[in-house]
């Protein structure tokens, strides 16, 4: 009767183990590197189920499928999705292959780069992995993900220098994108937020009348006065507001006075900008790509020991602006 018992809890075992689905183990995954999850799931043992009930008293590694890390076994995500943020549809975006920057709610998953593609109204992207820790993704969350189908998961493709890549669908950019992704070395799903975001997009990007320009607006050449905010950093920096600009046939030039005197240049879409005062806070002249929208700036700090840069956005409120000449 024991042998018969032994046998048969083998036979279980097996059968679990070798249950298809996207959450099921992946075939030659023995001997490989352990993941970044390994900090989040430190006291486990690699390929060994871990049955820890998550808070609650569920016990989430039995999902079928595969299994689901609990809350514990996870590090504090991040709220990756910004106050004020819109949700930007493909219908918005001129078609073509743009560079994107995009936020992960975990730090075991970090987005290196990230290529978009727009096309008719539809957006996909390619992006890749600070590390080589996750076998495939699924652009949901970890508990569909363990009863979705394999056909449904997105598998890795590693480029030339061994970097792992995942081409995933876009719904939409400035909007929480759930994203689960397959541990190699736990065997188990993680659940993510991804936000692709607008702001890191090129100005002409967009199509046309989403951004409010001079032009749109019929601004005559002379100066105003508009309020601008200012996000990004570690939120303790501030610009002055209204801020100055001055436009000159549809182009628009604000002027920005820092807080501090401790930033050296700017650069906007590339392009560096110096001190346009000396004394003082810190003061440049820079060009406004667009108002209603996050203008994306980067501005260096001397007040490290090493000079900083850092990204911020600019918004300029259209409905502000006033004439002044």
């Amino acid at each position: 009767m024991r042998i018969h018992k032994i046998c048969l809890s083998a036979a279980i075992l097996a059968a679990v183990l070798m249950a298809g689905g996207c959450g099921g183990k992946a075939a030659g995954t023995a001997g490989t590197t352990a993941s970044a999850e390994t900090a989040e799931v430190a006291g486990t043992t690699a390929g060994v189920p871990d049955h820890s009930e998550a808070p609650g008293g569920q016990n989430t590694s039995a999902a079928p499928g595969g299994q689901v890390a609990s809350e514990n076994e996870t590090v504090s995500p991040k709220n990756v999705v910004e106050a004020g943020m819109v949700p930007v549809y493909g219908t918005e975006i001129k078609d073509g292959v743009y560079p994107i920057k995009v936020d992960s709610s975990s730090s075991m998953f970090r987005i290196t780069s990230c290529q978009l593609t727009v096309k008719d109204g539809v957006m996909s992207a390619v992006m890749a992995t600070s590390g080589t820790g996750y076998l495939k993704l699924f652009m949901g969350t970890g508990e569909e993900a363990a009863q979705a189908s394999e056909a449904d998961c997105i598998p890795y493709v590693e480029t030339a220098d061994g970097a792992y890549t995942y081409a995933v669908p876009v719904e939409a950019l400035d909007m929480g994108i759930d994203c689960s992704a397959f541990s190699k070395k736990k065997e188990k799903w993680y659940d993510r937020e991804l936000v692709f975001r607008a702001d890191s997009l090129p100005a002409e990007a967009f199509a046309d009348g989403k951004i409010v320009t001079a032009e749109s607006l019929k601004l005559e050449d002379g100066v105003y006065t508009c309020e601008v905010r200012l996000d990004g950093g570690s939120g303790r920096a501030a610009v002055e507001s209204p801020a100055t600009l001055r436009v000159e046939n549809k182009n628009v030039t604000a002027t920005i006075v820092w807080g501090s005197a401790n930033y050296d240049y700017m650069k906007v879409d590339g392009e560096k900008y110096g001190l346009a005062a000396t004394g003082g806070n810190s003061t440049f002249e820079i060009p406004v790509t667009g108002f209603d929208w996050r203008m994306p700036v980067i501005a260096d700090t001397i007040a490290m020991s090493q000079p900083h840069e850092i990204e911020y956005t600019l918004t300029f409120d259209s409905a502000t602006l006033k004439r002044v000449d």
